[in-house]
């Protein structure tokens, strides 16, 4: 008895302590890094290539940002972007070229094209993350507003919004319970018509909100395997729909509040010898947001309702249900360079059936399908402003967040399974 629980003890400090162990070895090369850097940038035409990209301000005010990061992933018993479980993966990449340009003082152009390669639901090929026109209606000291069409990031909590790049990101993967990775780019971004504004007082804070008619993005297959359990014929068709998200932030930056929510409308064009009639559904998340800020410490919390509503499918009953999901993280940054995180992150696809009891019994799928529980450590390195080394390990009961893509048969999955991750990245 006390040997195999040794064991066990032992194992989990080795789960624990290997990211540190990666990034501790790591630092022993910070300086030739630095080194390597400035190197890099003191080289003819390279130099002169980077300088342009990262310079601020041109004719016109145009600027041009960019960023790149690689991920390896090592998974147990599950699959996590490509073949993450027996020998690992390198197939979690990101590559993104952003440019925004001030045509008029109260006009301005911004667009974002992105590679991402994450399993099998993004193969790399690239395609417009956002790209609008936003005009400011009314522009003061302490209020602005103003009007944006085109394809626009949706405003959906407090990372949604900048999710794409991995420095604006707490973790290598966000927490799944709020920002599915397998349903991401539903999430991500709309073709919308979007008012916003902010107004500010001194003695209060700052008020933001954004509002807009959205037509969801709906043609990958990672969606419709979200949303209809399974690949079927026919295609999902995206309906007039509402998105908006009201916020709040204290002057000297310690409070934060949101509350942002959606109602998605998506309907369905049945295939040739469908099964399935001409149905659609209802989706409408609620996120509420709260974040506490020091000089080192930052405490995150986010809750959020699902509300499902799936109608006239014929073979498949009309259903009405909400999925529940929330989590805590601390994050604490021990001097400019380091930083580590903690985070405990819950999901119930549907919070009647919490245990997936019921739904084991009608469909014959694991019961551990529609929940998951991950406890998630993390250390980040900020090796320069532009060069950050990151790593961090999840422990996770269930897998209500897996894309079905990477892992087709819910019945060869493992309930109880570890995620180990080291993800480099690079800006300008």
């Amino acid at each position: 008895m006390y040997s195999r629980f040794s064991n066990s003890m032992l194992g989990h400090y080795k789960r624990i302590i290997s990211p540190i162990t990666i990034l501790i070895i790591l630092g022993s090369f910070s300086v030739q890094a630095e080194d390597l850097d400035k190197s890099f940038k003191d080289t003819g035409f390279v130099s002169s290539a980077i300088e342009w990209l990262r310079e601020a301000e041109r004719q016109g005010d145009l600027q041009i940002h960019g960023f790149a990061s690689q991920a390896y992933i090592k998974t147990s018993g599950n699959d996590v972007f490509g073949d993450s479980d027996k020998k690992g993966s390198f197939g979690f990449t990101e590559i993104g070229l952003n440019a925004s340009l001030r045509i008029l003082p109260k006009l301005q152009i911004s667009a974002q094209a992105l590679s991402r390669r994450a399993g099998k639901g993004n193969s790399g090929i690239p395609r417009l993350d956002y790209g609008f026109l936003d005009y400011r209606l009314i522009s003061r000291e302490t209020n602005q507003f103003g009007l944006r069409i085109g394809r626009l990031k949706n405003p959906l909590g407090f990372y949604n919004d900048t999710r794409d790049m991995a420095f604006t990101r707490p973790s290598i993967l966000l927490p799944q319970s709020i920002y599915f990775d397998r349903t991401r780019n539903l999430a991500l971004s709309s073709d919308a018509v979007q008012l916003y504004g902010e107004t500010s007082s001194t003695n209060i804070g700052n008020f933001f909100f954004q509002f807009g008619f959205i037509r969801p993005i709906v043609d990958d297959k990672d969606t419709e395997l979200a949303l209809l359990s399974n690949d079927r014929p026919g295609d999902l068709t995206p309906k007039l729909s509402y998105i908006g998200r009201g916020s709040y932030e204290s002057n000297d930056g310690r409070l934060r509040f949101s509350v942002s929510g959606a109602q998605v409308n998506i309907g369905y064009d049945p295939g040739k010898f469908d099964a399935i009639s001409a149905g659609s559904i209802q989706f409408s998340p609620f996120i509420f947001s709260a974040q506490y800020n020091t000089e080192h410490w930052s405490l995150t919390s986010e809750y959020a309702l699902r509300h499902f509503k799936y109608n006239n499918f014929g073979v498949i009953p009309d259903t009405d249900f909400f999925g529940e999901s929330y989590y805590f993280q601390g994050t604490y940054r021990f001097n400019p360079h380091w930083e580590g995180v903690l985070r405990y992150d819950l999901l119930f696809t549907d919070r009647e059936d919490r245990d997936g009891k019921e739904f084991a019994s009608r469909s014959g799928q694991p019961r551990y399908s529609r929940f998951a529980k991950d406890i998630t450590v993390g250390l980040r390195w900020n090796i320069t402003p532009e060069f950050m080394l990151r790593t961090e390990y999840h422990r996770i009961n269930g897998t209500a967040w897996l894309s079905v893509l990477d892992n087709p048969n819910s019945v060869d999955t493992r309930q109880h399974w570890n995620l180990f991750s080291v993800q480099a990245s690079y800006r300008f």
